[in-house]
């Protein structure tokens, strides 16, 4: 009867997994979004919530401060004073009770870690490991941002390379619904990567409690640095301590103390503890009734948690109901198929003297545009770029014109081929990227490009695709997808 009972306790949500399901759900009040797989772009997104829970999530109605501070050191000075001061504040406010209370990818991780399985207990490896979140803050959340800051391109290295929240409820959440279709055309090694290092995040923590929190989340280790200073969270009374250890030895987390950079705040340690001294900082919340609460108290703090209750229960169904009646944004489906919104992107330019640091938008001209993907390697590109010039001659009032040359060779060969052939041409060359260095055009397998070249996208005046040739065209094909463009 007794582990009947045990068993029935362990289904019962604690407190503070009724916290942070609360959170978790006020965070992402925009139920709409999960449903119409737009993302809520309102005003409430110029403001960062405390835990992790990614910007593109469908139903986040905030802005994830990890990724926000990232991106303010591309921003004018206000946005970085801005974001990086909303973290000064929860981290002196709340320290890593943030982690224990506030982030939904943590209670993620703790529901995971629920499954009956075998355990990793912590141990001397685990706690050298609970380092490297040190280290990830200070390579990926601040030197290589800033670096690119400088470079005058941002970049949330975090958010791009490891982040498994944003894979998660932004990647995911996106890709789920199927009006985003399109985008899975998108995808590429990176986004594989980023898969699998959540996959595996994942299904780790199962077997490590909150694996992510404890060895990679760069937030959390931010937060860490301001836990003895924060004005929310557990301390230890050492005048009553006894040094017994059950608080260490209790805890899931790599701490050396109750209270030090690696505690989340949970508080199961607070029940733990013989000589009772371990408790909250400033005001104690617990709201334990001890045997020498009388009558009149017992119902003080019946009513106050009731109200509470109500108080919560109606802010989040208030939230709700505010962002399911906020208008939704007009849906401009982007993709590279016929009858969507091309996807645009800065590409530099090249001329006779070489790629130049000055970039250009094929997507933005506001006339019909021709975008031909061409190398001075491709025997069939080479021999097709007289009708592209003929024809932006001809149409030269109506139409533009880019000739986008394959990252490869483009150095080498590009400037050179251009000086000889196209050196006063009224056609506009540019030149694509690598992605990740691993061998693929950037812009070209953006817009649909499967390693067949030439290939050529044309766009009305308003970026809409009209029509895709993929290898040669002749001069009169082009003409025809012109005129087609123009009239329509």
């Amino acid at each position: 009867m007794t582990d009947m009972k045990d068993k029935l306790k362990k289904l019962i949500p604690t407190k503070r997994k009724i916290m942070q399901l609360y959170f978790a759900l006020l965070f992402n009040a925009n139920f709409k979004g999960f449903i119409s797989g737009n993302i809520y772009q309102g005003s409430t997104k110029q403001f960062c919530f405390p835990g992790i829970n990614c910007y593109s999530c469908p139903g986040a109605v905030g802005a994830c401060p990890l990724g926000s501070f990232q991106g303010s050191f591309s921003a004018d000075r206000s946005t970085l004073f801005y974001v990086g001061g909303i973290l000064l504040l929860y981290s002196i406010l709340f320290g890593r009770m943030v982690c224990g209370w506030l982030c939904p990818f943590g209670l993620v991780q703790e529901l995971l870690h629920k499954i009956p399985t075998p355990k990793l207990r912590k141990s001397p490896v685990t706690r050298v490991l609970s380092c490297l979140k040190y280290v990830i803050l200070v390579f990926f959340v601040l030197i290589v941002p800033i670096m690119y800051a400088l470079r005058n391109t941002p970049l949330p290295a975090f958010c791009k390379y490891i982040c498994p929240a944003g894979t998660l409820e932004g990647g995911i959440g996106l890709l789920s619904n199927a009006v985003n279709a399109s985008y899975f055309s998108m995808l590429g090694p990176l986004f594989t990567w980023k898969f699998v290092l959540m996959v595996s995040i994942l299904v780790g923590s199962v077997f490590i409690f909150r694996l992510f929190c404890r060895f990679i989340c760069p937030l959390g280790a931010l937060y860490g640095l301001f836990n003895k200073l924060s004005f929310f969270g557990v301390k230890v009374e050492n005048s009553k301590c006894t040094d017994c250890g059950l608080c260490l030895n209790h805890c899931k987390v790599d701490i050396k103390e109750v209270g030090d950079q690696e505690c989340i705040s949970c508080g199961e340690c607070i029940g733990i503890c013989p000589t009772k001294a371990i408790h909250w900082k400033g005001k104690k919340f617990s709201g334990s009734i001890t045997p020498k609460d009388d009558g009149r108290q017992k119902k003080a703090k019946l009513a106050t948690r009731i109200i509470s209750t109500v108080l919560l229960a109606g802010i989040l169904v208030g939230a709700v109901v505010y962002y399911w009646q906020q208008p939704e944004p007009v849906r401009t489906t982007q993709g590279n198929q016929v009858g969507q919104l091309c996807y645009g992107d800065q590409l530099q330019i090249i001329t006779k003297d070489g790629i130049q640091e000055e970039t250009a938008d094929p997507t933005q001209t506001g006339k019909v545009t021709i975008i031909n993907f061409w190398g001075t390697w491709c025997t069939p590109c080479c021999a097709e770029l007289p009708f592209f010039e003929q024809v932006a001659n001809e149409y030269s009032d109506d139409i533009s014109v880019f000739a986008v040359h394959s990252y490869l060779l483009a150095e080498e060969t590009a400037a050179t081929y251009i000086a000889y052939n196209y050196a006063d041409s009224s056609l506009n060359f540019l030149a694509d990227y690598a992605i990740d260095q691993i061998g693929t055009s950037g812009y070209y397998t953006t817009l649909g490009g499967r390693g067949t070249y030439p290939y050529t996208v044309v766009l009305d005046d308003s970026g809409v695709i009209s029509k895709i040739f993929v290898s040669s065209v002749t001069y009169d094909m082009l003409k025809v997808a012109v005129e087609e463009a123009i009239n329509n």
